[in-house]
């Protein structure tokens, strides 16, 4: 087995290897929960604990029409781990850790070199992109490790034409398509790879084994995807993306409209979660790939600019994390930049010099996530969604806790305002196997105590949760708060609050 390792990675090579895995997990794994459960994080384990217990409902994210699998991969995880939060978000480090692997392996493919291939590995695992979505219980670090070793598999079935690697770029398709919508890209980008063939050898029938080829990887993926057909509300897959989407007629009726706005978002996106040095050297490195690598470069180029652009193009509800998965290119061309720049410099002082110049910030930002979220220079719509709003779940931990020593005295009911998301789900998530709480959500925007809350005081210790932003009922006397839990402030001073009161 050493011998095998040693062929292909000096010491020094395992050693950089090493080095950038205990990095990664250092960079994903210290304080995972610091930051508290957000509304999709708390949809997503909820619906993993409730497929658990109940196997007739393995389809359950059907109902809203999401596709399962990242809640499939969840359902092990909270056998392993008593806090939900973290085995959810456990499950984003391991495709993390996917996408770092598949980055060392795409770029060693592409440009024969594992000097490159460490650099972008290293990349990627101190990326605040990255670091930020590979720590967070969303389906967006899956799909990002999905679409990366979907594009290995298709650009190693080009230059070895093996139906086992028809099969597993299959599988992995598929497996990208019951995880996430934009998985679709993958599919319509996998052909591109015939790009890095040799065009003096392509032949009739050189060209119809490959096309065979990928016919059994779209089989496989096909069959992999209408497994979906076997549960209920298969049909709302479709319906929500309309959601989602602008349709071909309505993009053509107003083109510059979400164009430019969503254009402006991308340039305030990607200079801060790359940081300007790395974006910077990104482009640096697409330059130099242009001119030395034409085809690998044009490959990595499509796998970036076409899905990122019909993003732009045609997208209804669009945030930073649905671009997640479009980045990796510009990862490996900022690896190949750093080959070439330290492969031009010979005291170690100068590397030294140059690493922290480029990294310095991404390091001191991904220091912050690790340490107190709130402080880091994360986006508006980040700070938002993530930080802020009603979709924010700071103060959840601490009506957790407090709940949790009511209960031993006894049965409580819990009302939270909605009906899923933050609340109720980012608590029941951690009420799952306890018979003494009860958390039932209540509507939004009620003026006065709801009815059912009103008759659990008949019998039942009562509470109620609730953002501040969000609570239209005034100066009741039969409402005694308890709580008062801060959100981060916003740039103007505003501020939310997550109140817990007591139903008397």
């Amino acid at each position: 087995m050493k011998k095998a390792i040693s062929k292909y990675l000096s010491k020094n090579d395992l050693f950089y290897g090493v080095l950038i895995i205990i990095l990664f997990l250092i960079f994903r794994l210290v304080n995972l929960t610091i930051l508290p459960v957000f509304c999709d994080e708390a949809i997503y384990i909820r619906w993993a604990q409730i497929m658990k217990s109940e196997p007739t409902l393995r389809f359950l994210p059907l109902s809203d029409g999401k596709q399962p699998f990242f809640m499939w991969l969840t359902i092990p995880f909270l056998k392993l781990f008593s806090d939900p939060l973290f085995a959810g978000r456990f499950v984003s480090v391991l495709a993390g850790f996917g996408s770092l692997v598949g980055i060392f392996f795409l770029s060693l493919i592409l440009f024969n070199s594992k000097k490159f291939a460490l650099f972008s590995s290293l990349i990627y695992a101190i990326l605040p992109y990255a670091v930020f979505f590979d720590r967070m219980a969303l389906v967006d670090s899956l799909l990002n490790c999905l679409g990366i070793w979907t594009l290995l598999l298709s650009v190693l079935l080009i230059k070895y034409q093996r139906t086992d690697l028809a099969m597993s770029g299959g599988i992995v398709l598929g497996a990208a398509l019951i995880t996430k919508s934009p998985a679709l890209f993958f599919a319509l980008l996998f052909p591109f790879s015939l790009i890095l063939a040799s065009f003096k050898k392509l032949n009739l029938i050189s060209l119809g084994k490959i096309f065979g080829l990928w016919l059994i990887v779209y089989f496989f993926a096909f069959l992999i995807y209408n497994a979906l057909r076997l549960g209920p509300n298969f049909q709302m897959i479709a319906l929500r993306n309309k959601d989602y989407v602008f349709t071909l007629k309505e993009v053509f009726s107003h083109p510059l409209d979400p164009l430019r706005p969503h254009l402006n978002d991308v340039k305030e996106w990607f200079p801060n979660l790359f940081t300007l040095p790395i974006l910077l050297i990104s482009l640096g490195g697409l330059v130099l790939a242009i001119r030395s690598r034409k085809k690998e470069s044009l490959v990595l180029f499509l796998w970036f600019f076409i899905p990122l652009t019909a993003q732009v193009l045609i997208a209804k509800v669009f945030n930073s994390r649905y671009l997640f998965f479009t980045i990796f290119p510009l990862i490996i061309f900022a690896g190949l930049f750093l080959e070439t720049l330290f492969g031009k410099i010979k005291k170690w002082w100068a590397k030294v010099l140059v690493f922290l110049i480029f990294f310095i910030l991404a390091l001191r930002y991904d220091f912050l996530l690790l340490t107190d979220p709130s402080k880091a220079p994360l986006t508006e719509e980040m700070k938002s969604g993530y930080l802020r709003d009603w979709t924010s779940g700071y103060g959840i931990p601490e009506v957790r806790d407090f709940l949790k020593k009511e209960a031993e005295k006894g049965k409580v009911v819990v009302g939270t305002e909605g009906f899923f998301g933050t609340l109720p789900d980012g608590l029941q998530i951690y009420f799952d196997k306890n018979p003494n709480v009860t958390i039932i959500g209540v509507g939004l925007e009620f003026q006065e105590i709801p009815e059912s809350l009103k008759e659990a005081t008949l019998t039942t210790p009562t509470y109620l949760v609730v953002n501040q932003s969000r609570l239209r009922i005034s100066g009741d006397a039969n409402l005694d708060l308890l709580l008062k839990i801060p959100k981060v402030a916003g740039p103007k001073g505003q501020q939310d609050y997550l109140l817990l009161f007591k139903v008397k």
